[in-house]
């Protein structure tokens, strides 16, 4: 099985992808759509979301409710990504050390994690009841 995505750009740094029967704009100035490195890290964040619903329920939390992200990455002097933090907010209380077991088993789970370079793994804070 593979995974497909058609990119255009007519002109300029914006481009338009076509994933199946969503279009998605990408503007890397961030000018008329997000940027590459944001829509990375809404990738990112995106994945991280289902990863936190599996590692929950594997973990003993039947159920998260509401779970907020908020994806920070850090960028260099050459404008690239230098590190990835996540600050991630659950519904309900968690007892000691239950997130951590959550976040560990969030990262396996994955895929975008698994697809970037370990350098980029992401720094990631969790807070239960604060939602």
């Amino acid at each position: 099985m593979a995974k497909e995505v058609h990119t255009v750009s007519e002109e300029g740094y914006s481009a338009t992808s076509q994933i199946r029967e969503f279009e998605v704009d990408i503007d890397s100035n961030g000018e008329e759509a997000p940027d590459t490195l944001e829509s990375l890290l809404a990738a990112y964040a995106s994945c991280f979301v289902p990863a936190l619903r599996v590692g929950g329920s594997q973990r003993g939390v039947d159920d998260l409710g509401r779970i907020e992200i908020d994806a920070i990455g850090e960028l260099n002097d050459d404008d690239k990504l230098e590190s990835v933090a996540f600050d991630v907010r659950v519904e309900p209380a968690l007892e000691d050390g239950q997130g951590e077991e959550i976040l560990e088993r969030a990262f396996e789970l994955c895929k975008v994690h698994d697809a970037l370079k370990e350098s980029l793994h992401a720094e990631t804070t969790i807070e239960g009841g604060s939602v």
